[in-house]
C-alpha cells in the first residue's frame, strides 16, 4: 500500500478535529505541564546564573605584611596569580578597603572612628572552580602565611550545595512532568482510537502494514504536541515578562537579577516546541499499540 503522507496529515487533522472535546483537553493538560516545566526550569536558570554571579564574586583574602617594600608585595601578587585555579588577582590598599567598609557600614560611630592605619594592604583572589576553593587557600596560605589568609569555606560549601540541590531538584520535576504528559497524552489518543478500532481491524485484514495505519495518530500527535507548544511559550513569556517587571520594581529584590527573556527565547522554544512534539508522537505511538494488536 502506497504510503502518501498527504493522506496521513489530512487525517492526522480530521482526527484532530473530529474529537474536538478530547483534542482541547489533551492541549489544554499539554500546556499546563508544559508552563510547569518551563516555570522550573527557568526558575532553576535563573538561580544558576545568579550563583555564578555570587561565586565570581567571592574572594579570598590574603593580607600583605606591613613590612614588605614594593617589589616584595608585587612578586606576592605574581606567585598568587600563576596558582591552579586563580582566575585574577586585585591588589586592594589600606585606603580602598577603608573605603570599602565605610560604604558598607551604616553605624555612624564606627564609621568616625576607623582609620585606613587599621586596614592592610591585601589581594583579592578569584577563583575559577568553587569546589577547589579549599586548596586554592592552602596554596596562598603556603605564599602568604597562615594568618594572612581569609577565607569563607562555609559560604563556599553553601553556594555548591544549593547548585547541586536546585540542579537536581529540576531535573527530577522536569522528567517526571515529561513522563506525566506523555501518559495523559497516550490515554487521551486511546480514548480516540476506541472507537475506531474496528475500522484499524479491517485495515490490517486488507493487508495494511502498522506504520500505514500508525502514521495519522503520529501526525494527530504531532500536531497536539506542536500547538500545546506554541500556546505555552505564549503565556510562559507574558507570566516572565510579568514576574520579572515585579522583581524589578520591588526594592527589597534588587539583588535578584532576571535574565532578560529575549535573550534566550529562542533556545526556550526549540525546548517548548521538542518537548510539545516528543510528548505528542510518544503519546500517540504508545497509545496506537494495542490496538495494533489484531
Amino acid at each position: 500500500m502506497k504510503h502518501d503522507f498527504s493522506y496521513f496529515m489530512r487525517e492526522g487533522v480530521s482526527n484532530l478535529f473530529s474529537h474536538g472535546f478530547m483534542s482541547f483537553a489533551a492541549i489544554g493538560i499539554t500546556v499546563a505541564c508544559l508552563l510547569i516545566m518551563g516555570t522550573f526550569s527557568l526558575v532553576a536558570y535563573n538561580a544558576e546564573k545568579l550563583l555564578q554571579t555570587l561565586e565570581s564574586e567571592y574572594e579570598i583574602l590574603a593580607f600583605v605584611e606591613d613590612e614588605n617594600d614594593t617589589a616584595q608585595t608585587k612578586s606576592i601578587g605574581a606567585q598568587i596569580e600563576a596558582l591552579d585555579n586563580v582566575k585574577s588577582v586585585e591588589f586592594i590598599t589600606r585606603e580602598e578597603a577603608m573605603a570599602a567598609f565605610e560604604e558598607r557600614t551604616l553605624d555612624e560611630y564606627m564609621r568616625a572612628n576607623i582609620t585606613s592605619d587599621m586596614f592592610r594592604d591585601r589581594y583579592a583572589v578569584f577563583v575559577e572552580d568553587l569546589n577547589l576553593v579549599n586548596q586554592t587557600a592552602n596554596d596562598v596560605r603556603s605564599i602568604v602565611g597562615e594568618k594572612n589568609v581569609r577565607v569563607d569555606e562555609d559560604i563556599a560549601g553553601g553556594f555548591i550545595l544549593v547548585r547541586n540541590v536546585a540542579g537536581a531538584v529540576s531535573l527530577a520535576l522536569i522528567a517526571i512532568l515529561l513522563v506525566v504528559s506523555v501518559f495523559i497524552i497516550s490515554n487521551t489518543i486511546r480514548l480516540t482510537t476506541f472507537d475506531r478500532r474496528d475500522e484499524i481491524a479491517i485495515m490490517k485484514m486488507v493487508g495494511a502494514t502498522n506504520w500505514f495505519i500508525r502514521w495519522p495518530f503520529v501526525y494527530e500527535g504531532f500536531l497536539l504536541g506542536l500547538l500545546s507548544a506554541i500556546i505555552a511559550f505564549g503565556m510562559q513569556w507574558l507570566v516572565y515578562a510579568l514576574v520579572a517587571k515585579g522583581i524589578a520594581s520591588a526594592d527589597t529584590l534588587q539583588f535578584l537579577h532576571v535574565v532578560p527573556f529575549k535573550s534566550i527565547w529562542k533556545p526556550v522554544a526549540a525546548i517548548f516546541g521538542t518537548a510539545g512534539m516528543v510528548v505528542g508522537v510518544g503519546g500517540s505511538l504508545t497509545a496506537i499499540r494495542k490496538f495494533l494488536q489484531v
